[in-house]
């Protein structure tokens, strides 16, 4: 962390941080609770959401922006996409509807490690108790081979969207039985790591990097469809989820801060190396493009794929335009990290 100034942040006097200040009063209602954050987050309830100059006065004020150099030295780090997709489902195995979406199961075990050893603060080891001893629960691979009968909290017509759901964390399904849309959030993970199947294809020489996208993928699985599911088991990470009504669809799904994400001003990070919650100033460009793209967003969510200081997943939002950006957007781009002032 280098402090910096609100001067030498690329495209700061551009933003229209109206659009941010939503986020920011949702990670305001967590970030209220710590010492640290108290005085501003309590001063933002009085500012006027509206009012672009005030808001920009406030984070000048109260904030002070520190850019994140990655242990090796570098800068500028990896920034990818997701959004909420929209799955086609049904509360009934049957016809098209063949792949199950899975609740957390009653035999799996998380133990959280920081009770004993503070230092593993956020780690928390998943498993199955077999005798006396815990053992790692099942990957993907297992789970995809087993019955989980009883487990199932819906079924869908498409099991590669089914995965990229998982990758993605939450998503949507439409009901064939009501035509209701409900939502299927993130609800635990079978504490397997996640590894990335594009990275998989690349080294296996069928796509290169630059068809990695999640559109190649897609198109790479439709060419060789015996293979689905032998690429689908190269990544041993399994997501849970559970079923939420979806009151407002204008409202994003809650980001592991526990407060929903904001379209474009929402991202995921490494909570190891960076403060949840916390205003981030991002530098980077549209996906596949020169356009910039550097704007105020709020560090609201993780992601097993997000390792690094310099490791950002910027959220698109719900429908085809945020899914096609999503798929694509892998570029470079540097961060700053706003934190309160010391008075």
């Amino acid at each position: 962390m280098v402090p910096a100034s609100f001067a030498a942040l690329p495209g700061w006097e551009k933003d229209d941080v109206r659009a941010a200040w939503p986020a920011f009063t949702s990670s305001c209602s967590v970030l209220v609770k710590q010492a640290t954050w108290k005085e501003a987050c309590t001063v933002a309830r009085s500012v006027n959401g509206n009012d672009d100059k005030a808001i920009r006065t406030f984070f000048e004020t109260f904030l002070e922006p520190n850019q994140v150099i990655a242990p090796d030295g570098a800068s500028d780090g990896l920034v990818t996409g997701y959004y909420e997709p929209l799955l086609h489902g049904s509360r009934k195995k049957g016809g098209a509807y063949q792949t199950p979406l899975y609740k957390v199961p009653d035999d799996m075990v998380t133990i959280d490690l920081a009770g004993v050893y503070p230092e593993l603060k956020g780690m928390r080891l998943r498993g199955k108790l077999v005798g006396k001893k815990v053992v790692p629960y099942a990957t993907r691979a297992d789970i995809e081979s087993a019955s989980f009968s009883g487990k199932e909290l819906l079924w869908v017509d498409d099991p590669v969207e089914s995965f990229f759901l998982q990758v993605q964390g939450s998503g949507r399904v439409q009901l064939s039985e009501t035509g209701e849309t409900v939502r299927v959030a993130y609800a635990d993970q079978n504490g397997h790591p996640y590894k990335s199947i594009g990275k998989y294809l690349v080294e296996k020489g069928e796509l290169t990097v630059e068809q990695a996208s999640a559109q190649g993928i897609k198109a790479w699985v439709a060419g060789h469809p015996t293979r689905m599911q032998e690429l689908f088991n190269v990544n041993p990470s399994y997501v849970f989820f559970r079923e939420e009504k979806l009151p407002d669809p204008k409202v994003g799904p809650k980001g592991s801060l526990g407060v929903p994400l904001t379209p474009q001003r929402s991202i995921a990070i490494d909570a190891t190396q960076l403060p949840q919650g916390a205003p981030v100033f991002l530098s980077t460009t549209m996906p596949n493009s020169d356009i910039p793209l550097q704007r105020l967003v709020m560090a609201q969510d993780t992601g097993g794929a997000i390792r690094g200081a310099i490791r950002v997943d910027y959220f698109f939002g719900f429908g085809a335009e945020a899914a096609e950006n999503a798929g694509r957007m892998k570029q470079r781009g540097n961060i700053w990290v706003l934190l309160p002032k010391k008075f």
